[in-house]
């Protein structure tokens, strides 16, 4: 009996010494697994890379998931012209004005025929008839909506002029973003031209100085307009005011929501942030466009199923791509991270707008 007893306690031992050199081995040649959060985040960041090399130029991205604050960026910091999407600051400096009381969305303006401005088709016949008025609730919904210059540098001129934007958003605490032009300028800018003094503004004035000018005499100017600090952001800086607008630290609730209702119909970029995402996809944004040195779109998609709200802006410059290129590398982009944050992010059971 003790033989047995001995012999099968030396069973024993060697089965559980067997187990922990195992354990140790095993131990010893499996490295530990990174969370899968940080897994996901490293394969995105890869995929936006690769996706920004279709534009064949600088590419800029910041998204933010606006309930669980995650954050994905290319490029976050550097300088893009944001073009267009510079009306976006100049919205809400003007219901910053409208909720003090000094202006009013009722408020009637005069058309002058050296409002009219280059990117205005729309508003061509209205600057032939005089005596003609738009509130200035027409002139936003113009502005924002089918981006019309003139009702854009009208607006301007009502808020203070790019002085008071640029201090509206100094007072938000957002760093990286320059407004410094009226649209007009930073067009003639653009393409090469000298303004002459405002009184000499009549119209079809600029059409016959655009006449002037050559190929190659703008091929140089975009080249110039590419290299200036003026009237530019970073991708961080725009997803700070579109982040402020909609938690409504930037304006009041009421004037945050008629704001973004107005960015819901905006007609432009349904080719960008739009192009990929599933049809009926609310989204919020403004498009931005100057020939290669610039193709812009910024805003907030909201996520279906109660998964939230993403503070979006991508930028491309100095892209040697056709412009659909460029409008598919955005809206890869925004597919991709659109999937990441719906994917990625708690199911919300009430949404704060």
């Amino acid at each position: 009996m003790i033989g047995r007893t001995l012999l099968k306690t030396l069973k024993i031992s060697f089965v559980c010494t067997l187990l922990a050199y195992q354990s140790e081995v095993i131990a010893q040649t499996i490295q530990p697994v990174p969370a899968l959060s940080n897994v996901t985040n490293l394969r995105l960041d890869h995929e936006l890379e690769r996706i920004a090399k279709l534009a064949k130029g600088k590419v800029g991205v910041s998204a933010v998931h606006l309930e669980t604050g995650k954050h994905i960026s290319l490029n976050l910091k550097e300088l893009f012209p944001m073009a267009s999407t510079i009306k976006v600051a100049i919205a809400v400096q003007l219901f910053t004005k409208i909720e003090k009381g000094e202006l009013s969305l009722m408020t009637m303006v005069d058309l002058q025929p050296s409002d009219l401005h280059p990117g205005s088709g729309t508003l061509d016949v209205l600057f032939n008839k005089p005596g003609v008025q738009l509130s200035v609730q027409n002139l936003l919904e113009l502005m924002m909506v089918i981006s019309d210059n003139s009702a854009t540098d009208i607006l301007l001129r009502l808020v203070g002029g790019t002085k008071a934007v640029q201090e509206r958003v100094n007072a938000l605490g957002i760093k990286g973003m320059s407004i410094d032009r009226t649209i007009i300028q930073l067009i003639a800018d653009e393409e090469g031209i000298t303004l002459p003094p405002e009184d000499q503004w009549k119209l079809g004035f600029y059409d016959k100085l655009w006449s002037n000018t050559t190929r190659e005499s703008r091929d140089a100017a975009e080249l110039r307009l590419q290299k200036d600090p003026r009237d530019t952001s970073s991708p961080e800086a725009m997803v700070n005011l579109l982040t402020q607008i909609y938690t409504a630290k930037a304006l009041k609730p009421e004037s945050r929501d008629l704001l973004l209702a107005v960015m819901e119909r905006c007609r432009g970029g349904v080719a960008r942030l739009k192009g990929y995402l599933p049809a009926g996809t609310v989204i919020a944004h403004k498009t931005g466009s100057l020939n290669a040195s610039a193709t812009d779109d910024v805003g907030i998609i909201t996520l279906p199923d109660g998964a939230g709200h993403v503070a979006i802006a991508i930028f491309v410059a100095e892209s040697g791509a056709e412009l659909p290129e460029r409008e598919q590398t955005i809206a890869h982009i925004s597919r991709s991270i659109y999937d990441y944050f719906l994917f990625n992010s708690p199911a919300l059971t009430t949404s704060s707008r």
